[in-house]
């Protein structure tokens, strides 16, 4: 839902029709995150991110904030359709392949895909 609002709609196409993984830099690049550090630095970095806004204008912070709640709020619609198919997914022969394939580390076969040609 919110993907296409944080990187755009080429990029969220991409990760989420691939399931590319991505690590914090990449979506520290496309949007996904506002700011990536190495797992040392996160808590340090938050707090201090903290006692920045803590210093800033609050009434402004709240009005910006709220703003962009109603951006979030306009995509729900599409986030009831997404939680539904996604949910009707789980059910089907291909969510229990990703699971097994994904238990024995080897790549999925999915039974909805085309089967591959021979070399």
């Amino acid at each position: 839902m919110l993907w296409p609002l944080l990187c755009g709609m080429a990029k969220a196409k991409l990760y989420l029709l691939t399931a590319d993984r991505l690590d914090g830099r990449e979506a520290e690049r496309i949007g996904p995150v506002s700011l990536c550090a190495p797992g040392e630095r996160v808590l340090p970095d938050a707090f201090a991110l903290a006692d920045r806004l803590a210093l800033l204008s609050q009434p402004a912070l709240h009005g910006t904030k709220r703003v962009f709640g109603r951006w979030y709020r306009l995509a729900a619609p599409q986030f009831e359709l997404s939680v539904a198919l996604e949910m009707l997914d789980f059910l089907k022969p291909d969510a229990r392949e990703d699971v097994r394939a994904l238990i024995e580390k080897r790549r999925p076969s999915f039974p909805s895909a085309p089967p591959v040609p021979a070399p």
